[in-house]
């Protein structure tokens, strides 16, 4: 039970730290993500997880690397692969043999051996952490796509010398001669049996889908389990699990670029299932190891025999070290290659990126937390817990290194394509409806031609007519434009109890009832700012849902009871104005009469259109296909407000004011 409540307050947490960095875009996730892990655990009933190596390995790890062999373009790794390679694999010998001494130097009561076995885990960049911080800056495009091969294999060039390393601190054994030969052996034979077993499981599948088993779940549980398969099965067998999933998700991808029609759907919910998947695992790595970390600090801590500053010293020098490392191996790569392959000359700024970019994460922290207890003789690891805090501590300067310097020597994603915006409030707005309006565009394909272009006519008169109504920015207009508001709330609330009373009476069936319910929820939710009237929706929606649970309408009424329902849906709907309309006269006077006058009109045109038989489809309801448009416009246009926010182009105030645009927009949509 109590690991049931700590995933749960985990979950939790991934959600409150995307909440978070909606207000501090600048502060990567990961970071959020970790100080919140450090947090939960120093509350006084805070949660405790051990954290078990191999478990995160196969749990976290595996997926989120079979995803990046997916998605990484595979003809830009290939043209990218010498500077890749020699990163992945060069980069991180180096850093084994160097580091390593200079460890043992350093902290002479680290062995040899060991300190080899600390730069070895060191030694892997973090995929994970390179993508959140890449996807926020104006990285060049090939060093994006090196920094993501790089990771995609250094794991495993990384993870096989440490465990060579550590079975040479454990045995006092070590055969250089041995240890080449196991190495390519475990890197090919990994990438071999990944590409392999990917290969068996997607003909499974299509041996699955020949049996006329077209159902997109079971195809879509075999294409989670898959990783994890790949993996197991791949250590088991004693070849590199981290380059296995790797491969396997490249054969993957080159399914899905020869896959056929029928397989479409089953594609549209890959990519909405493992974007869930992946946004709730990235998020876990990071909180776990904030979790682990106050643990790690706090052995330190109490250990007398170690100084505690001397410690951290320990940390900024060897972080130092590493970044030194990485830069001067990607300035004499660079140098080798515009000398004796006549490449172009890289800038030193590109040097200085993608040194900096060289973030540790949990592959880091989970090798060190493998590390043994005991040697072979029976004595205890040599330091093993000074190490895993270097490498705890390392991870977090990297990461903060990153964090700060990245920006400054990158820049922010997009930032020329929208410098025209910058403190202009008018541009963003139209740079807002202009979003969703080409997102419109966008859909006109031909099976949709017949709904996306009055979607797209009635989006762009909507638009229009709510910018003529909302030029005056004056306290006087604001004010006027607050009693509409109110009006219009008495009016909904008018509408609702009519429409009650008509349920009761059975002058309108539950189905439309609800329906119709539904629709004032969105009106009223977008208007009503007080918690008692968002109380008020709660109850409604409560009760709305278990209405539907027992109603016995389902899909597939005939035309003759769709006719009925649009009929009676009219009848119910002209009542439910003509109610509106006394409410608004009741609350009538000298303060709210232009914006009564002007609630009542709309209430007025509404029944108008309604009695000459316009304004409502078949079903009696909405035109669904056409309404789902608009609502897909509205939230392009939302995320258009969050990136120029997040970008810097717009201030919080400003953004605040796109946001309500947007809403009233939506409102006008629903009510329309």
């Amino acid at each position: 039970m109590e690991t049931f409540l700590a995933v749960l307050v985990l979950l939790g947490l991934i959600a409150v730290s995307n909440i978070v960095n909606r207000f501090i875009p600048f502060v990567p996730i990961p970071l959020i993500q970790i100080v919140l892990g450090v947090i939960v655990v120093l509350l006084p009933s805070g949660i405790h997880m051990s954290l078990e190596p191999e478990l995160f390995l196969v749990l976290f790890i595996a997926p989120l690397l079979f995803n990046d062999g997916k998605r990484t373009p595979r003809n830009e790794l290939w043209s990218l692969r010498a500077p890749i390679l020699m990163l992945a694999l060069g980069l991180v010998f180096a850093t084994v043999f160097i580091a390593g001494y200079a460890i043992h130097w350093m902290i002479p009561t680290i062995p040899l051996p060991a300190a080899f076995a600390l730069a070895a885990i060191l030694s892997p960049t973090d995929a994970v952490a390179v993508s959140a911080l890449a996807g926020r800056l104006h990285l060049p495009k090939s060093i994006h796509r090196i920094l993501e091969g790089e990771s995609l294999i250094n794991d495993a060039s990384g993870l096989v010398a440490f465990k060579f390393a550590i079975a040479a601190t454990v045995t006092g054994v070590f055969s250089l001669r041995q240890a080449t030969f196991s190495f390519i052996l475990i890197a090919i034979g990994g990438l071999v049996a990944g590409a392999l077993l990917a290969f068996l499981l997607i003909r499974l599948s299509v041996f699955i889908r020949r049996l006329g088993m077209e159902d997109v779940t079971i195809h879509m549980l075999l294409q989670i389990l898959t990783p994890f398969i790949i993996y197991l099965v791949s250590e088991e067998i004693g070849v590199s699990g981290i380059l296995a999933v790797v491969a396997g998700g490249v054969i993957h991808a080159i399914e899905k670029d020869r896959a056929t029609s029928p397989q479409y759907k089953l594609q549209l919910v890959s990519a909405s299932t493992w974007s869930v998947l992946l946004f709730i695992l990235n998020g876990m790595v990071f909180l776990i190891l904030g979790v682990s970390i106050p643990d790690v600090i706090e052995v330190i801590y109490r250990d007398d025999a170690v100084d505690n500053l001397l410690v951290v010293g320990y940390v900024l020098a060897i972080t130092a070290l590493l970044i030194v490392l990485r830069f001067l191996w990607v300035y004499l790569f660079s140098l080798w290659g515009s000398r004796l392959r006549k490449m172009e000359k890289v800038p030193m700024k590109s040097h200085l990126i993608t040194s900096i970019s060289g973030v540790r994460g949990a592959v880091t922290l989970a090798g060190a937390f493998s590390i043994p207890l005991v040697l072979g003789n029976g004595s205890s690891f040599p330091e093993r817990d000074l190490i895993i805090f270097i490498a705890a501590g390392v991870i977090l300067m990297s990461l903060l290194i990153a964090s700060v310097f990245l920006p400054l020597l990158a820049g922010k994603k997009e930032a020329v394509a929208d410098a025209t915006l910058m403190g202009s409030e008018q541009a963003a707005r139209s740079a807002v409806m202009n979003a969703g309006m080409t997102l419109l565009r966008s859909m006109m394909t031909e099976d949709k031609q017949e709904s996306a272009l009055p979607a797209l006519t009635e989006f762009t008169d909507q638009i229009k007519r709510l910018g003529s109504t909302e030029q005056d920015n004056t306290p006087l207009s604001e004010h006027f434009r607050q009693l509409v508001i109110k009006t219009r709330i008495i009016g909904l609330h008018a509408e609702r109890k009519e429409l009650n009373r008509l349920l009761e009476q059975a002058e309108i069936s539950a189905p439309v009832a609800l329906k119709m319910e539904e629709l004032l929820d969105h009106t009223e939710g977008f208007l009503a700012s007080t918690l008692n009237s968002q109380i008020k929706i709660s109850v409604t929606e409560v009760r709305r849902l278990f209405a539907g649970l027992f109603s016995g309408q389902r899909e597939g009424d005939d035309v003759q009871q769709a006719v009925q329902y649009a009929e009676s849906a009219k009848k119910a709907k002209i009542a439910m104005c003509s109610a509106a309309i006394e409410a608004v006269k009741s609350q009538l006077n000298a303060d709210n009469q232009e914006a009564s006058q002007q609630v009542m009109g709309k209430y007025e045109q509404i029944m108008a259109r309604l009695r000459q038989g316009n304004g409502w489809t078949k079903d009696g309801l909405v035109d669904d296909q056409k309404l789902e448009l608009k609502l897909k416009a509205i939230q392009e246009q939302r995320d258009k407000v969050q990136q120029l926010y997040e970008q810097g182009t717009i201030n919080r105030k400003i953004a605040g004011k796109l946001r309500r645009y947007v809403d009233h927009l939506e409102t006008s949509i629903w009510e329309d």
